[in-house]
C-alpha cells in the first residue's frame, strides 16, 4: 500500500467536510477502479465516493459484503492514490457486526488514503432488513471515535435503506427514515444518506427534518442536479450506476462481435489510445500517477 501524507489526507478531510456546507450542491464521481477516478477527476468533480458493487464487480464477486475486506480497502488505496481530490470510500456495514469491527474497517479506509466513508443500517445478513437504529448508531460512533483518535476528521456518510428496500408500510417510510437519520447525526454523522427517494415533496421534508447536509442517489426519476439543489440536498451520488453503464457497453461491443462480426460500438465509443495512456503519465511534478 503506497505511504499516505497525514497532513495531506487531514486538508482532503477538511476539504470534503467544507464541500457538504453549501451553497451548492456537492455532486460525487462513483467510481471503481483508478481509471474511473481518473476520469471523473479531469472532468472537473471535486469529490470521488467508491461504490461498493462496483469496486465487487471489477473483482469478480457480487455485492453485499461478499469481498473480501482486504481487496475493498486495497482497491480503495489504489483509488486514492490516482487522484488528488477526496475519496470517500463504501465500506457497506462496515464488514463486521459490531462497532469495533466497523471502526477497524474505517481504520484500514483512513490508512489507504481514503477520508470519508459511507455506512449503510442494511442487515448483511438478513437481506431485506434493517439493523436496529440504536445498533448503527453505535458503529457510527465508535468509527468517529477512532477516527478522532487517528486525527483525520473522517468523513461519514451514514445511509438508511427505508426507502430503498421498501420496508414498512408506505406511510410510515418517511417518519421512519428520519428518525433513524436523525440518531445517525447524533452518534456522529456528518451526511445523511437516504438512497431510493425521487419524490420532491419527500426530499424537501427529509432536508427539513434530519438537520445536516443530505445525500441523495441519482436514480431514475430523480429530480436534476439542479432542482436538488433548489429543494436543500447537499450531495448526489450515482451509486454502482456508472459501473454497470460501463458493463452495458462492454456487453454491448461482446455481443456485436459475437452475432455480427463487426466492431463499430468499441471503435465509435473507446477512448483515444493516447489519452487513455495520459491518464497515468508520469512526469518530473508527479511522484505517482495521478498525484501532483
Amino acid at each position: 500500500m503506497h505511504k499516505v501524507d497525514k497532513a495531506a489526507q487531514r486538508k482532503k478531510a477538511e476539504r470534503l467536510r467544507e464541500l457538504h456546507q453549501g451553497p451548492r450542491i456537492l455532486v460525487v464521481g462513483s467510481v471503481w477502479d483508478a481509471a474511473s477516478a481518473r476520469i471523473f477527476e479531469l472532468e472537473g468533480f471535486a469529490a470521488l465516493a467508491t461504490s461498493s458493487a462496483g469496486v465487487a464487480y471489477s473483482l469478480g464477486y457480487p455485492d453485499g459484503e461478499r469481498l473480501p475486506p482486504a481487496e475493498m480497502i486495497a482497491a480503495v488505496g489504489r483509488i486514492a492514490a490516482a487522484v488528488d481530490v477526496p475519496v470517500s470510500a463504501d465500506m457497506e456495514a462496515g464488514y463486521g457486526r459490531s462497532p469495533e469491527e466497523a471502526a477497524a474497517s474505517c481504520r484500514a479506509v483512513l490508512d489507504a488514503g481514503a477520508v470519508g466513508v459511507n455506512l449503510e443500517d442494511a442487515a448483511s445478513d438478513a437481506p431485506g432488513a434493517l439493523v436496529p437504529a440504536a445498533a448503527h448508531a453505535a458503529k457510527i460512533a465508535a468509527v468517529r471515535a477512532t477516527a478522532d483518535a487517528y486525527g483525520v476528521p473522517l468523513v461519514v456518510n451514514a445511509r438508511t435503506d427505508v426507502f430503498l428496500l421498501k420496508v414498512g408500510e408506505e406511510r410510515g417510510r418517511l417518519a421512519e427514515a428520519t428518525a433513524r437519520l436523525r440518531a445517525y447525526r447524533d452518534a456522529g454523522a456528518d451526511c445523511l444518506f437516504a438512497p431510493g427517494v425521487v419524490d420532491a415533496a419527500t426530499i424537501r421534508a427529509l432536508v427539513t427534518g434530519v438537520g445536516a447536509p443530505l445525500n441523495i442517489l441519482a436514480t431514475p426519476g430523480c429530480p436534476s442536479v439542479a432542482e436538488l439543489e433548489a429543494l436543500g440536498v447537499r450531495r448526489l451520488s450515482q451509486g454502482s450506476g456508472p459501473a454497470r453503464a460501463a458493463l452495458a457497453l462492454t456487453q454491448r461491443i461482446a455481443r456485436e462481435l459475437a452475432r455480427s462480426g463487426v466492431y463499430a460500438s468499441f471503435q465509435r465509443d473507446a477512448i483515444p489510445y493516447p489519452d487513455a495512456n495520459r491518464l497515468f503519465e508520469r512526469s518530473p511534478s508527479r511522484g505517482a500517477p495521478g498525484r501532483s
